[in-house]
């Protein structure tokens, strides 16, 4: 496989935009192709079966497309297919994306270690639900509370932007509300989350958040350097933008939310 070769990156929606910002910054002599499925968002809202069905199909057009890699931007099609289509594509380095539920036990919130503390994982319902998740939670059991706030909707609400409507609010502080001054910290556990951090931290207070995207950006930049297929520094990097929907506006969403500093 060459180390020209391009990296697929892909979401249900906009939300791995996250994970591809921070991607970019690590890596920017890549090429990085971002595939959104905003056809079928919000996956959080599908059966683990008709996710797995997505991500193959997804997965086969980036191999046969000539990809060097594949980066999985999303928590839902991260537990339910990264094995999977490891198993499937051993000759492919894949990246999946994970709750940072053991960085924010180890780094802790309020000033100190979160041991014993409180830390709130907002997901999706069936990120939430699936014993990928639940075997995590219980692994970080000893060291902390782990609290779910499942958050049906959110992420399909991010997806049509407009993020400084109020609605968008109205809804965070109906999922998560109830938890203000009651946790030392919080786990956005769906790549969208982060393009609502402020607005989470209006709702929440001011507690430390935590993503996967960093995690996920340095775990392929391992990868890639093992498999020898790092990009040479003389390649000029770049980002292209693909959707399985129709309208006009939705790449043009992408390129926004590309550019928007989390």
């Amino acid at each position: 496989m060459a180390d020209h070769g391009f990296i697929g990156v892909f979401d249900s929606g906009l939300g791995g935009i996250s994970v591809l910002n921070r991607l970019v910054g690590l890596l920017p002599h890549e090429r990085f192709v971002y595939f959104g499925d905003s056809a079928h968002n919000p996956y959080g809202a599908k059966t683990p079966q008709q996710i797995l069905g997505y991500s193959r199909e997804i997965c086969a057009n980036f191999v046969d497309e000539g990809a060097k890699a594949l980066v999985i931007a999303c928590n839902t099609a991260t537990s339910v297919a990264a094995d999977i289509l490891r198993a499937e594509h051993p000759e492919l380095p894949i990246v999946g994306i994970e709750p940072a539920l053991k960085l924010a036990v180890e780094q802790g919130g309020k000033g100190g270690p979160t041991a014993h503390g409180r830390i709130l994982v907002m997901a999706t319902p069936v990120t939430l639900g699936l014993e990928k998740f639940q075997q995590l939670a219980r692994s970080c059991g000893s060291s902390a509370e782990v609290v779910e706030a499942p958050c049906p909707g959110l992420a399909h609400r991010i997806e049509q932007g407009r993020l400084e409507d109020e609605d968008l609010l109205e809804l965070i502080r109906s999922l998560v509300g109830e938890h203000r001054g009651k946790v030392d910290s919080v786990v956005l556990g769906c790549t969208h989350y982060p393009f609502v951090r402020a607005q989470i931290a209006e709702v929440l207070g001011e507690v430390p958040f935590f993503d996967g995207g960093p995690g996920a950006s340095h775990r392929l930049r391992d990868l890639l350097a093992r498999e020898a297929l790092l990009a040479p520094e003389g390649q000029e990097g770049g980002v292209s933008f693909r959707s399985s929907a129709q309208d006009a506006g939705t790449l043009e969403r992408y390129r926004r939310f590309f550019e928007m500093r989390l």
